[in-house]
């Protein structure tokens, strides 16, 4: 061939790249082709240069290409192009496409023989650049994304009861460990009229920052319908409406709420979808059992109610699915049974929770990296020889 033939093969080659059109420059390219000038883990030959082309054409999308100067002698083209293409398709470099555009000029040296490209060389600038800055902007992202789970993270501290109330003749411990910064357990406790206690214990769906917002807003809730002087099974079909409508279709929140009359011992409840909380007296252990939808997946739901009367000795725990839910090495969970069964054992223990701590942390061993957030409440009724009023968080 020619060389103006040549430089004819070469900028139809350009074109085809430019289009994406594989087939057309597999056509043009001799099957021994060879790239000598090699993206990080691209392969030399053919298959492995129409590759790479196609994960551009798949990444970006080419908005100019102008070929400025062209040579040919002998068997080789060189050409200087320049083009501009948008990172607007999909992830380059575990980023996701920016929108941003990006100048490339480089200069190409084919070679050619028998009417085929049989191999390439080339120099350029550009895509060095848009690497450096998508590593930069991925840096910035992940800070600024560090920096909204730090304030996630206080915020939801903030929420979380930073005392716990005085109770004369009763005992109170909460333990509350997230899974991640920030997480979608919570409880709280509710000053109410006639001296009652309203204790409220839930889990919003999923973990982190979105289950941290679901958290906050359920708790806020809660709050107001609770504070009104609504029973339990009525707070809770009252926010379950609430929630309904402001939370996101694919979470809900499951909740236990309660009112403690200190006075009489009695403890009035309700539940929406949250594991059984158990109670401990004499060596007996019984779940509070009311039946009720989780909050927030359908209206119109009502909540059945109990009632127990707390003798003294007799505990309360309210927990998470963290707990029951965390694996061993091995892929046993954790699970109800053998919960129970501590609570039996060691439910008239004054540090019931540590208790169970102890046993969780033997039972995954070492290395354990915790699955979901992890809540532990205590109500203990103490009996007339301990009656030093006494509430505490867990280790304390």
């Amino acid at each position: 061939m020619s060389e103006e033939e040549n430089k004819a093969l070469v900028r139809r080659f350009f074109n085809a790249q430019t289009e994406g059109n594989l087939e057309a420059m597999k056509e043009m390219m001799a099957p021994d082709f060879v790239d000598h000038s090699l993206l990080p883990g691209q392969n030399p030959d053919r298959d492995g240069y129409l590759q790479g082309v196609a994960e551009e054409s798949a990444t970006f999308s080419i908005t100019s290409f102008t070929i400025e100067d062209q040579i040919a002698r002998d068997d080789k083209v060189v050409t200087r192009c320049r083009s501009r293409s948008r990172h607007d398709r999909r992830e380059f470099m575990g980023v996701a496409p920016t929108g941003r555009e990006i100048e490339v000029t480089g200069i190409y040296i084919h070679r050619l023989a028998g009417g085929k490209i049989i191999g390439e060389w080339s120099e350029g600038s550009g895509i060095l650049e848009l690497m450096e800055g998508l590593v930069e902007q991925e840096a910035r992202e992940r800070e600024r994304y560090e920096q909204e789970l730090r304030v996630a993270q206080q915020i939801q501290q903030a929420l979380l009861p930073k005392d716990l109330p005085q109770l004369e003749g009763w005992e109170l411990r909460a333990y509350y460990q997230p899974a991640r910064e920030v997480g979608g357990d919570f409880y709280d406790f509710l000053e109410l009229e006639n001296g009652r206690l309203g204790v409220i214990v839930g889990d919003a769906t999923g973990h982190g920052v979105p289950a941290a917002l679901v958290m906050a807003t359920t708790q806020s809730v809660l709050r107001t319908v609770a504070q009104m002087g609504s029973a339990p099974g009525q707070a809770l079909a009252e926010a379950n409406e609430v929630l309904f409508t402001y939370i996101p279709p694919n979470m809900f929140v499951t909740c236990f709420y309660c009112i403690l009359d200190p006075k009489s011992g009695s403890l009035r409840y309700a539940n929406a979808g949250h594991d059984l909380p158990y109670l401990s007296h004499g060596g007996d252990t019984e779940e509070l059992k009311a039946r009720g939808m989780p909050l927030g997946l359908m209206p119109g739901m009502s909540y059945e109610e109990g009632e127990i009367s707390l003798e003294e000795g007799s505990c309360v725990l309210f927990y998470s699915d963290g707990l029951v839910e965390a694996h061993d090495p091995k892929g046993e969970m954790f699970g109800f049974p053998r919960l129970r069964e501590l609570v039996a054992e060691h439910g008239e223990e004054r540090v019931l929770g540590d208790s169970l701590l102890e046993e969780l942390y033997s039972f995954v061993g070492g290395g354990w990296e915790q699955e979901d957030d992890i809540t532990l409440l205590t109500l203990r009724r103490l009996a007339s020889r301990d009656q030093e009023s006494s509430s505490t968080h867990f280790g304390e």
